[in-house]
């Protein structure tokens, strides 16, 4: 693993409960990088990036970010180091207007002059979170929630986005939207970790992937060869296609 790696994990143990979610995983991500998290259901994905996000704690192993340890910090820390979520299932505040869920993603922001300047950025980036932006954020159509939910944690000025399953429930239409924020977003330079059901989208995205199986890396590769995988396009791909 190289030694500038701006984000690594390093034999990475987390339990839930008396099951071992992941098993010694290690893991590295360089600036200015999408990866991808590929794996079935239950593989470990969504757990690897709620311990990066400081959600869960893990048992054993460390996290490092710029070299300085991440895993014993508290996550509204891990925030305002520059790591921020969207969550699988959107999870948006319903309740709340569309401003209200962009402004309490920049919570730990002191910068009124940057935090709406980043405002401005994602209303070009979704045109249709500015024409919502006093609508109750349960009436928007998913699509427009996962506008939504990736916004908010733009607002937070991340350095690294994690992204858990984007384009879930999604038409595909919304979908390719979606992965192409995605691109722009990485391309106004923020490193993104992508989990992904669309493993195929993932891995266009992707410079590089990992596969996870049972809480265990099973494959790291760049994301060309694991497009040309035979298992990997048998498992993920559908028919080796």
């Amino acid at each position: 693993m190289p030694e500038s790696a701006y984000l690594e994990l390093r034999d990475l143990r987390v339990s839930h409960g008396s099951v071992e979610a992941l098993r010694g995983i290690s893991l590295s991500v360089n600036q200015g990088e999408i990866v991808a998290l590929l794996g079935a259901n239950g593989a470990g994905k969504t757990t690897t990036l709620s311990t990066i996000s400081g959600l869960l704690r893990p048992s054993a192993g460390a996290i490092l970010f710029e070299g300085r340890p991440l895993h014993t910090l508290p996550s509204h820390e891990i925030v305002r180091r520059g790591i921020t979520q969207a969550p699988e299932g959107r999870r948006i505040f319903a309740l709340l207007s569309v401003r209200e869920n962009l402004e309490l993603g920049a919570f730990t922001r002191r910068d009124r002059a940057g935090a709406a300047a980043t405002l401005d950025w994602i209303f070009e980036l979704f045109p249709r979170l500015r024409e919502r932006l006093n609508q109750l954020a349960g009436t928007l159509s998913g699509g427009e929630q996962q506008m939504l939910s990736i916004g908010r944690a733009l607002m937070g000025a991340p350095k690294v986005l994690l992204l858990d399953e984007p384009s879930l429930g999604l038409a595909p239409i919304l979908a390719r939207a979606i992965f192409q924020s995605v691109r722009e977003v990485n391309a106004a330079g923020v490193t993104v970790i992508l989990v992904e059901q669309n493993a195929r989208a993932a891995l266009q995205l992707a410079s590089r992937g990992y596969v996870l199986e049972v809480g265990r890396i099973a494959l790291a590769d760049s994301a060309s060869a694991l497009l040309r995988n035979p298992d990997v396009q048998i498992a993920y791909l559908g028919n080796g296609e």
